[in-house]
């Protein structure tokens, strides 16, 4: 039986970054006492099916090259450089990071030249700095964020400053998202359930899976990724983790295998050992290897308002799903537009928030 607190006026189904996103959209908007987050794994859990944790993560030009991936983009960048700005990067675990991109081929010239627009210190690298079989490179300020502990953060704040209610329940059909009568909107962001989920059942879905190593290695401070055929590395130092980097990795598309793989291993320090100067003539301690799912889409994500009928009433869902690989980049841009596509029924929430008047 699905049980949700009463006068919860919208539902966010998905605990990932992109829900907690579009919690922190509505909260930060005034509806933050009328928000749950419904949600099988909360901030603080791991799990196979849980990818947020398992994130590099950074800024990069790895998104996708279409209208909506390019503004949502550039408004990730300017949130995410707001709360690098705040002063305490220990509360947010938002760094900015000097960062150098490389592509061997198939360098994505438009896609660039709008990312230089509003990139921090952006600049296209000479062709005798270029390291053997490069074809491009660039180097800007990009974003480092320790995605364990920022979705920690934004799950605090959302509690504790906004008021937003959390409850960890599965749910076995998004239709049970309005168990309670008083909601009125629900945001779909189930990310990789979205294929499965009844009420869904998405079939551009699909996992894209990657296996990252999580090292000690203090002297690493640049980010830096390699976009190569059939293969992508990359060194992500993680903010405020007493010198731990993220390296990686792979980008296998249609592969949900969970497993860790010691070939894989030897493979990303191979490649990253290559590619950081940092990295070679530090100190370097292995202290994990992990697997995550990253929860793609053909065509790619999915912001999209949808009507459905509960109990004779019409009421709104919004879905917000597969942002694959870029959800803490452009997830608070997707927000938004979701934000934006349930404008409507917000407007008549308002009256909720109002102190009733007295004669």
């Amino acid at each position: 039986m699905v049980t949700l607190p009463s006068n919860q006026s919208i539902v966010i189904v998905g605990a990932g970054i992109v829900g907690l996103d579009v919690a922190l959209v509505l909260a930060e908007r005034g509806y933050g006492s009328l928000i749950t987050v419904v949600a099988e794994h909360l901030p603080g859990d791991t799990s196979q099916t849980y990818t947020s944790p398992y994130a590099g993560c950074n800024f990069s030009a790895i998104s996708g090259s279409d209208p909506n991936a390019l503004r949502w983009d550039q408004l990730g960048y300017s949130h995410l450089c707001k709360l690098a700005s705040q002063g305490e990067p220990h509360r947010t675990f938002v760094q900015r990071t000097p960062s150098i991109e490389l592509w061997d081929e198939d360098v994505p010239e438009e896609k660039i030249k709008h990312m230089s627009e509003y990139l921090e210190d952006f600049r296209v690298l000479e062709s005798d700095e270029l390291p053997q079989g490069v074809k491009f490179a660039v180097s800007f300020t990009t974003l480092t964020i320790n995605a364990p502990k920022h979705i920690e953060y934004l799950y605090q704040r959302l509690k504790n400053d906004y008021g937003v209610r959390f409850v960890r329940q599965a749910l076995p059909h998004l239709r049970n998202a309005f168990a309670s009568p008083d909601t009125q909107v629900v945001f779909n962001c189930t990310g990789n359930a979205a294929r499965t989920l009844p009420g869904v059942e998405d079939k551009r879905c699909y996992p894209t899976r990657g296996q990252v190593l999580l090292v000690r290695a203090p002297s690493v401070q640049t980010n830096i990724m390699r976009h190569g055929r059939a293969y992508e590395t990359y060194v992500i130092p993680r903010p405020q983790s007493n010198g731990n980097v993220i390296l990686g990795g792979y980008m296998q598309k249609g592969n949900s295998d969970g497993a860790t793989y010691s070939y894989e291993t030897e493979s990303i320090l191979r490649r990253t050992n290559e590619l950081s100067q940092e990295l070679r003539q530090g100190e370097q301690e292995l202290l994990a290897a992990m697997s995550g799912l990253r929860p793609s889409r053909e065509g790619g994500a999915r912001v999209q308002r949808e009507s459905i009928v509960i109990g004779g009433e019409t009421k709104a869902i919004v879905h917000n799903y597969g942002a694959g690989g870029t959800g803490f980049q452009g997830g608070y841009g997707m927000a938004l537009d979701a934000v934006q596509a349930a404008g409507g029924i917000l407007q008549g929430l308002k009256l909720q928030l109002q102190p009733s008047s007295r004669l």
